[in-house]
């Protein structure tokens, strides 16, 4: 009789389950409703100038000079902030940088590397990496925080930038 019972059990289990695959489910789609982001594919902009060059502070931390190119200086359509950046190393050395930041995902994208004729070496596959406030190396966080991404939006224009730039602080940021 108990086994009975549990066969019977089973197969109200069995019918219960099936019942609710046999028919789809009701999805309330609207295709409108949900926008696929595209990014746009920037071409490196004229290699920077000694005039247009600002710079801005990164920490007592590194001896280092970071600078942004205020004329390539770009709020995207798509949401990333676009521009180039110039390092100058303690040693000497002058690294040159086409980059983006996409200010709601916490992450930067390194598009291409300048070289001294004014050129510049597109990177192959470039890809997104999260924005990392370490104690070296973290002139990206300091953009993000201090400059291009008040409360975690971008700047809305290229002046926004600038000015936030020329301040050394964008002034919603907290």
């Amino acid at each position: 009789m108990k086994s009975l019972l549990a066969a019977l059990m089973l197969c109200l289990v069995a019918t219960s389950t099936l019942a609710q695959f046999s028919k789809p489910p009701t999805i309330n789609y609207d295709p409108g409703e949900e926008e696929i982001w595209q990014e746009l594919n920037p071409e490196p902009p004229a290699a920077p100038k000694q005039q247009s060059l600002l710079e801005f502070y990164v920490s007592a931390a590194t001896s280092n000079k970071y600078f942004i190119d205020a004329t390539t200086l770009a709020p995207g359509s798509d949401g990333i902030v676009r521009y180039v950046l110039v390092v100058l190393t303690s040693g000497g050395a002058t690294n040159v940088s086409f980059e983006g930041m996409h200010c709601k995902e916490r992450r930067w994208k390194h598009y291409a590397s300048g070289r001294a004729d004014g050129s510049w070496v597109k990177v192959n596959t470039p890809a997104w990496r999260p924005l990392e406030n370490k104690q070296v190396n973290r002139h990206h966080a300091a953009l993000s925080r201090d400059l291009f991404c008040p409360s975690g939006e971008p700047i809305r224009t290229a002046d926004e930038g600038r000015n936030a730039l020329r301040l050394g602080k964008h002034p919603d940021s907290k």
